[in-house]
């Protein structure tokens, strides 16, 4: 079954250009996007598979500590991906 979303105009253009740009319908960007996109407790489950693995194949297990500071690079990594890709954008459309 079909339903609408209501956004606001600026997000439902940057998804139609990001949608364009990856020659998908916005329809299709959005299902990737649900598809792919973790729930707070799929994350959880994953940390602690990630723990369980370390323990088990390197005999290390991480410290809370540790763990802070992995979410700290990984969030840190993320916002440059964003940036990045929001210069590539921002370049693009100054071009066009």
């Amino acid at each position: 079954m079909d339903t609408t979303i209501k956004i606001d105009s600026g997000a439902r253009d940057r998804l139609a250009t990001l949608a364009k740009a990856r020659g998908v319908t916005m329809r299709a960007l959005i299902e990737e996007f649900a598809a792919s996109s973790l729930t707070p407790q799929e994350l959880q489950d994953r940390a602690e598979r990630t723990r369980a693995f370390l323990a088990s194949e390197f005999g290390h297990q991480l410290s809370d500590g540790e763990t802070a500071q992995l979410r700290v690079k990984m969030r840190a990594a993320q916002a440059a991906s964003r940036e990045q890709l929001h210069a590539s954008d921002s370049a693009r459309d100054r071009a066009a």
